[in-house]
Order: structure tokens, then sequence, then C-alpha cells
């Protein structure tokens, strides 16, 4: 019975080759890019859960309030809180803190790199976190102070493939040296905290061991078995007036700490502070519809593709019913065939896959390989998809084709045994109401993401080139040799000196404020800068005036206009800040007030901030003409290694660095108009099906309106306006659910373009154009077709 199925299906493939690639092409596409989405909505939801104890390793979140301010959400503690926990709370099994080490310079003979993820942490981490050692012992490698573990990567780069490299040291540009006690495998990609190496906690001074006012550490805890996170949670209250109430309640300032479990970290986090970039659950919700979509259209196409076909398969049904084939017979061959279908897209799929897996991951930003097509769940998941299209594509083509009256399709009159023209609509009104959603979202998506990159913040990042003299050692002297020299360089037009810039860490600081009410205790985001900074960057001056040089350094600050107006100063300068308690008479005094600029990401509200007088900081900012810049930057370089011999020359633009921050939502952003695009691309395919049944089925009308004298143009608005007319309902379908979401999605930036009906017309009349072309076509060519043809039977 099957063979003969399956014999049968094959034949049908062979006799109409073109309809069968048409129909597969539909197929494949929709389902090489839905596993396209499934595998990275895979990769999202795997992060962290590469670790054996993964079910219960928590971090230990911060979160501080203070009177009259939003509660500040940050994923660091401080330092002695891990030990703390692990004395003091029986659940605790065992307790980790990281330590971020700044960029710093290692150096192992000549070679030399400036490295960044590399992390203090406590020995305690092997029995918490699964990390496989290629060499050493996880059980002493770092216990030891200055004992370093480095992973496969930065073991090759310094010490070449296929050596050894425990027992070898690194030292780093302070003299420091690191005895290397142990190389495990790179930190899987899909985690939300990698690092390139690792140095035993106990190398770090004691100085703020007991320090509970300090915060920027990150603290885990593997709590033991059968332990309830949220009792837990609740049982760290009281720590605040054990430990930090001493502290922070003068100020009126109350923290707590949060328990979050590490596989929510990437997708549920909504912290400041985090280590790694951040995914979202809002888009995986999006991606799976997306996916789910893109099968239901293609699985409409194949419906209206098998049904605009039915008139050439409509006899060879009747004789078939009249031979006695069983409509359950008709039901399982159609099945079959669909099933079939299904199956050759598929396998086309998997070569489509391995052929843009590379394009794939160079856009979303992973690093899925082939190999994750044969893991047990997707293998099962791709059974699903062929189960899933061939049966939802072919079921209605079965029941549909398999209850045509014999007596009437033998005689030609196809109509009379195929009506349900409301169904086939409601099919297309689904697939343009997702075409549109998906339109105007990509149109949304799109306009914020540029207004993201163009909106003016305040400061001028471009050709501002960074660059790092990060070494503990004494270099303010190179650092003034250097900056003098770059001013005088051709192609240079200003250099300066900072601790931060926009876009990166700055410390955020309790001041004594003065304002009209008295004196406050807030919080402030703070850094040093030299004189030449705010001319680099164009930061605006718009009172008072800029530092003037060393007599500025221990007693004048510049604030922006949020901090005047945070205040209520009406007369911001002369303003007075002091640090807490301190009675010693020394105050920070307000020269002048700059112009708002986006020190943060537009993620971020601007708040209040101040900078103070830090002249030859280890941040250097060069402000380039555009001109011969790969020329300006080749004789940068000559003088950067004549200046400082024993430092890489490695620089990064400021406008890539600020803009980096928002490179999650750019891949998201490039992978959800690429698959609009293919969803319109498919929905077409699906939309010429449906033309070329309905031009089938008016055949003879619009033969004998022909003959009868109507023109084409009499002949094509008989065609072309059902389909507006869909086009019409599925707006009112379409409009209210992208403004919805697109609403919601819009809410996380502080700075978004809003919703206009710019979107919603644009991709209203696409779906109108793509719609009218394709009809207009089929109806033309029905309508210039030779009448005798269609009429021949009657």
């Amino acid at each position: 019975m099957l063979k003969n199925l399956l014999r049968v299906a094959l034949r049908n493939f062979k006799r109409d080759i073109w309809y069968s690639l048409l129909n597969i092409l539909g197929l494949t596409i929709g389902i090489t890019f839905s596993l396209f989405l499934i595998f990275y909505i895979k990769d999202e939801l795997s992060y962290d859960r590469y670790h054996e104890k993964a079910d219960r390793i928590y971090r230990i979140n911060g979160y501080a309030k203070e009177p009259d301010k939003d509660e500040m959400k940050w994923a660091f503690t401080q330092f002695p809180l891990g030990p703390t926990l692990k004395n003091e709370y029986p659940e605790v099994e065992e307790a980790v803190r990281f330590v971020n080490v700044n960029k710093t310079m290692y150096k192992n003979g000549d070679l030399r790199f400036y490295e960044e993820k590399i992390f203090y942490t406590d020995s305690s981490i092997f029995r918490v976190f699964t990390y496989p050692f290629i060499e050493g012992d996880p059980k002493t490698a770092l216990v030891a102070p200055n004992s370093m573990v480095l992973t496969q990567s930065l073991a090759e780069k310094y010490f070449g493939k296929n050596k050894s490299a425990v027992g070898k040291s690194l030292q780093n540009g302070n003299g420091d040296v690191f005895k290397i006690t142990g190389v495990i495998k790179d930190v899987p990609k899909n985690s939300h905290l990698t690092f390139n190496a690792l140095i035993s906690i106990t190398t770090l001074p004691k100085d703020f061991a007991n320090n509970w006012g300090g915060f920027g550490f990150f603290n885990y805890v593997l709590l033991k078995p059968n332990v309830n996170a949220a009792q837990f949670e609740k049982k760290l209250l009281p720590m605040y007036d054990k430990y930090m109430a001493p502290i922070f309640a003068q100020y009126n300032i109350k923290i707590h700490y949060g328990v979050q479990p590490i596989t929510a970290i990437h997708l549920h986090s909504d912290l400041q502070g985090e280590p790694e970039e951040l995914g979202s659950m809002s888009y995986i919700y999006i991606f799976s519809a997306v996916a789910l979509f893109m099968i239901i259209i293609a699985c409409i196409n194949y419906m209206n593709l098998t049904t605009a076909r039915s008139a050439r398969r409509a006899k060879e049904i009747g004789i078939r019913k009249v031979t006695g084939s069983s409509k359950s017979q008709l039901v399982a061959q159609f099945l079959v065939e669909s099933i079939l279908t299904a199956l050759f897209a598929l396998l086309l799929s998997i070569g489509f896959i391995a052929l843009f897996l590379s394009t794939f991951n160079a856009v979303a930003g992973k690093f899925i390989t082939f190999s994750t097509l044969f893991q047990p769940g997707t293998l099962l998941i791709l059974l699903l998809i062929v189960l899933l299209v061939g049966l939802l594509g072919g079921s209605y083509p079965a029941f549909y084709l398999s209850k045509f009256n014999p007596v009437h399709v033998l005689k030609g009159n196809l109509s009379k045994g195929s009506s349900n023209v409301v169904l086939r609509r409601t099919l297309v009104v689904v697939q343009f109401t997702i075409s549109m959603i998906m339109l105007i979202c990509t149109w949304v998506v799109y306009g914020q993401l540029q207004y993201l990159r163009s909106k003016d913040l305040g400061f001028n990042r471009e050709h501002v080139l960074s660059l790092t003299a990060n070494t503990n050692k004494d270099i303010r002297s190179s650092i003034v040799a250097f900056k003098n020299e770059m001013k005088n360089k051709p192609g240079v037009l200003t250099a300066s000196t900072a601790e931060a810039t926009p876009g990166k860490g700055i410390n955020f600081q309790l001041f004594t404020i003065q304002t009209n009410k008295g004196h406050e205790d807030k919080g402030v985001d703070v850094y040093g800068v030299d004189e030449d900074y705010f001319k680099t960057l164009g930061i605006q001056i718009k009172r008072g005036r800029n530092f003037s040089g060393l007599p500025d350094t221990l007693h004048s600050i510049i604030v922006n206009e949020s901090m005047a107006k945070e205040f209520g100063w009406d007369e911001p300068l002369g303003k007075r800040v002091t640090f807490p308690g301190d009675t010693s008479g020394n105050y920070f005094e307000v020269v002048g007030v700059i112009k708002d600029f986006n020190q943060k990401s537009l993620y971020n509200p601007i708040t209040p901030l101040i900078l103070y007088y830090r002249p030859n900081s280890n941040n250097i900012q060069l402000k380039l003409d555009g001109k011969n810049i790969a020329g300006t930057i080749a004789s940068i370089e000559k003088t950067w290694k004549s200046t400082f011999p024993e430092l890489p020359f490695q620089y990064t633009f400021l406008d890539q660095d600020f803009d980096s921050q928002y490179a999650a939502d750019q891949k998201r952003g490039k992978i959800f108009v690429t698959f609009s695009i293919l969803t319109i691309l498919i929905t077409c395919l699906g939309l010429l099906g449906l033309v070329a049944f309905t031009t089938q089925q008016r055949q003879k009308e619009i033969s004998i309106r022909k003959i009868m004298g109507a023109g084409v143009g009499q002949i094509v608005p008989l065609i072309t306006t059902n389909f507006v007319v869909l086009v019409g309902i599925s707006c009112l379908v379409a409009f209210p659910v992208a403004y919805w979401f697109m609403y919601k999605w819009l809410q996380i930036f502080t700075y978004n373009t809003g919703l206009s009906v710019t979107p919603f017309l644009m991709s209203a009349l696409v779906v109108l154009l793509i719609t009218l072309l394709t009809v207009t076509f089929h109806t033309v060519k029905a309508a210039i077709a030779n009448p005798v043809k269609s009429l021949r039977t009657e």
C-alpha cells in the first residue's frame, strides 16, 4: 500500500516537474530560515546550562535605593559578601567572587599584548563552575598568590600550539610575575561571563577585605541541593543592618540583595554592570513567532498551489473514484505526496543551511556549527517540521480534492465541485496580515536603530581615536610628552586625556551637595578629564569656564546641565560639593557648566555628572582631521613606539566604542529585516498560487466576457478588486497588532523615534503594490488567452 502511494507520488512529481519544484522551493525557503531562527533561539536559551551544577548556581545582585530616586540595580556587590555567605549561611555550599582586572599588558619574551576579560577569582571556582582542564590540577590551581590559569586560546597565543604552558610565567606591565598553574578549554560563547585568564584572588592586597561600602565585584553561590532560592533571598535581608547600615543609613540609602539563577541572567537581567551583552526574552518570543509564521505561510503556499493545480488532477480523481478508490485512499495519496514534498524540501534546506550557516553566524553574532543539526533535540525538531508541514500543508488539499464529485469533474464542471472560497481567502488574509506586521515592525526597528546611530549625543564622536597607556608605573611625564607631540602632528587637530570617555564605564560616587534647601547626600557619576577634553569631543561649555590647569586639581569641578537642574541650582557657579563626612574643610567648587551629552547609551537618560581636573590620565583621545587617516595613524604609531617602547599600539575609535553598546540590537535588527524580506518572498509565492487558482476558476467567465466584447481594462478589475479588499481586511488586523508590539518594544529605549503613520501606510502600500502586480499579470494573461481553448469542452 505505502509502496504504491510513494510510486504514484513520484510519478506525479515527474509529470509536472515545474509545479513540483515551485512547491518544494516555497517549502525549502520556509523550512531553511525557520531552522536558522530555531538554532538562534536554542542558542539563546542554552546560556550557562553547560555547567554541571547550573541548577544550583546563583548570582547575588545588589539593589540600592536613595530617597526620591529610582532604585539602582547592579549585577555586582561587595568584596566580602562571598566568604560571609559561605561562613554564615548553611544553605551555601560554595561561594565564588570575580574581580575584573583592567585592560593590562602581559608579556612573554618579545610577545606583548594588551589583555581584557581577566579576573581575580577564588580557588573554589572549579568546584562550582564547569571549566574542563587541559593541564593542571583544579584543586590547587588558584590557591597560591600570583597563580594564573589560562584558556587554551591565550596559552597558545603566548606559548604556542601543542606546547605545555604549566610551570611557565607571564609578566604584566608593572613587573608582577604570574605562574601558570593550569590551562582550561575556552569558555563557551553561550556564557553570561567569559574570560581569557583567571588569577588567584589571594594575589590581591588585604586592604578591602572587609569593605562593605565598595561595590563592583561579582558574587556567586552554589546552594545545597533542595534549597529554596526565594526563601534564601529573604534570609539575606538582615545583612543590611549587620554590615551596611553603619555606612549607608546616615545617607538614607537602603540596600538589599537579590538571588538570580545564572541560567536566567542572559535573557532576563535588567541590571547595570553586566559583564557581557545580554539577550532579550522578548526577541525569543518574536523570533519564535516569526519561525512559526514562516512555516505557516509555507504551508498556506502549498495549499494554494495544490488547489490551483486541482483542475489538472480533477479527472484523475474522478476516474479513481469511479474505479473504486475510497476517500480515505485519496486522502492518504495526497498526504503522502505532501509529506514527500516536505521531505525533499528538508533535504534541500540542510544543503542551504550548510551553505549559508557562516553568513548567518556573522549576521547574528553566533557560533553555531553544522553538527547542531544532528543533535538529538534538533533531529526531533526536523522530524516534527516534516510532519507539521506535510500534514498541515497537505490536509486541506487532500480533503478538498478527495471530495470532488466524479460526475461533475468528468464533465469538466470543476467549479461545481470546488467552492470553498472563504477558506482560501482567509488563508491569504492570514498571509497578508503576517507579512504586513513584519513589514511594519521592520520599518520601526530599522528606524529606531538608525536613530540610535545618528542622534545628536551632545558631543562629536567622529574621527576621535582612543589610546590607552595602561600600566601602573608612573608614566605621566611620557604621557605629557606624547600628548604635546600629538598637538603638533599633521592630521591631529587636538589631543586630550581622561579617565573615561562616552560609552565607557565611569565611577559612581557619594557626595554631599549644596542645594537651596541645605546639603544633600547623593550619588553622582564622576570622572577626571584635562583642559583639552571638551575641545577634543566638541562638548559645549554653557556657563562659566573650562579648567585652566594645575590650580584646578584639588578644588574645581565642572558639572552638566542635568546636575544643575537636579539640585535646583539657578546659579550653579560657586556651588560646593564635598565628600560625605569630610570635616577638613576641603571642598570642590563648580567653575563651569557643560551642555548635556549622552555619557551612557540611549537606553539610559542623561543623569547628573561631575567632571574634576585630572591631567595626564592613561586614556588618550586624539581628534583627527579625517584626511588620510591611515597615514596619520601610521605616524601616531611611530611616535607611540618611541614614547612607550614597552606598550603595544592598540587603538579604537570613539564612535565604534559608543555604538558597540547597541551591537546586540543591531544584530537582532539585521536578523529581523532579513527574515521579513523572506516572509514577503514566501507570501508572493502563495499569492502566485491563489491568483493562478482564481484565474483558472474564472477562465471560462473571462473567455465569455471577452467574446461578448469586454476589453482587458474591463476584465482586470474583476479579479483585482477582490484582492484589494483582502489587503484592506489585512490592514484592519495587522495595524493594531503591530502597533501594540512596537509600542512595547520602543519603551525599552529612553530615547526613541515614537510611532508615526508612515511605517503603517508604507507597509500597506508595499503589500498592495505586490498584490496588484501579481494579480494584474495573471489576469492580463488570462484575458489575452484564446477563449476557444477554455470553452472547447462546452
